[in-house]
């Protein structure tokens, strides 16, 4: 009796298996499907958004060769290049303000801690672009509106309020006993040493957690770039030279070369995640061992 219940829970067990698999493949077909799909388009010779096959009848990399070739109307190059230099620089300032700030609020005990985490908590559920408008008026009127000053504005606006999202880090590092910090301290290390030489080190998933969110937040942004760019061209970042390949314009040219360009982008963001992957599953053992 006892085994004919035990080889019942068994099979139950597989049949439950079996099922979440399956459910587990349909959704990652799903997920996938749209880049393939996109893969396949940027590799098409037929031109326009609309054909009727799925596959490309012929394929072909002049989609690819022609994003860094025909710069007369939409310079792909100059757009990536003013994209990357954006994301480099706000990623590592995002990145300082965010641990830095995090781990303030986690080790410090100060008069305006509660109410700054309160403060932060309901400001973040307002959306960011509420205040593109003021934003943009208080760039204008601080001379950034123009030129190659449009960089240091866009700079600004994606790192400026990067402090606010602490909660995350603030969490992890309140997870390093404060034992750690005392012991430092009693060796005669400053509160900066502490910070750069023993929590940071102990802190790799989420260092890396945050360089990832906040290169990828100006990497893919559209509003601000927009309002702020307005019709430079010359300062255009990938997102908006992307959206302006779909216009009514240029969408029959364009098309496939918006194909490819949107495989492009991808680039940058793997070839970061991949890189920094090693650091965040170091520092997930190093934590376990801990």
């Amino acid at each position: 009796m006892a085994g004919q219940k035990m080889h019942s829970a068994k099979r139950k067990r597989f049949i439950t298996n079996s099922v979440v698999h399956v459910v587990l493949g349909i959704l990652a077909v799903i997920w996938v499907f749209p880049i393939i799909w996109v893969i396949l388009t940027s590799f098409r010779v037929e031109q326009g958004s609309y054909v009727s096959t799925f596959l490309p009848q012929s394929y072909t990399l002049d989609n690819y060769i022609r994003l860094f070739t025909d710069t007369s109307i939409l310079n792909f190059p100059q757009m990536f290049m003013n994209t990357l230099f954006i994301a480099i620089c706000s990623c590592i300032l995002s990145t300082f303000y965010v641990l830095s700030a995090s781990y303030c609020l986690s080790r410090l005990r100060f008069k305006m801690r509660k109410p700054y985490m309160n403060m932060a908590m309901i400001l973040g559920l307002f959306p960011g672009f509420m205040s593109m408008v003021a934003v943009y008026f208080i760039l204008k009127a601080l001379g950034l509106s123009e030129g190659n000053m449009i960089k240091l504005a866009l700079i600004l606006v994606y790192s400026g309020g990067a402090a606010l999202s602490f909660q995350i880090a603030k969490g992890f590092f309140d997870t390093i006993p404060f034992a750690v910090d005392e012991a430092a301290i009693l060796d005669g290390c400053t509160r900066w040493q502490i910070f750069t030489k023993i929590t940071l080190p102990l802190s790799k998933p989420i260092v890396v957690y945050t360089t990832l969110t906040s290169f990828m937040g100006p990497w893919v942004d559209f509003i601000f770039a927009k309002v702020i760019c307005r019709a430079n061209a010359d300062q255009y970042t990938i997102a908006i030279g992307l959206w302006r390949m779909l216009e009514k314009e240029y969408i029959d040219s364009w098309y496939t070369c918006f194909a490819a360009g949107a495989v492009l982008i991808s680039i940058p963001i793997a070839a970061l995640f991949l890189y920094m992957q090693r650091y965040y599953v170091d520092g997930l053992s190093g934590a376990v061992k801990g």
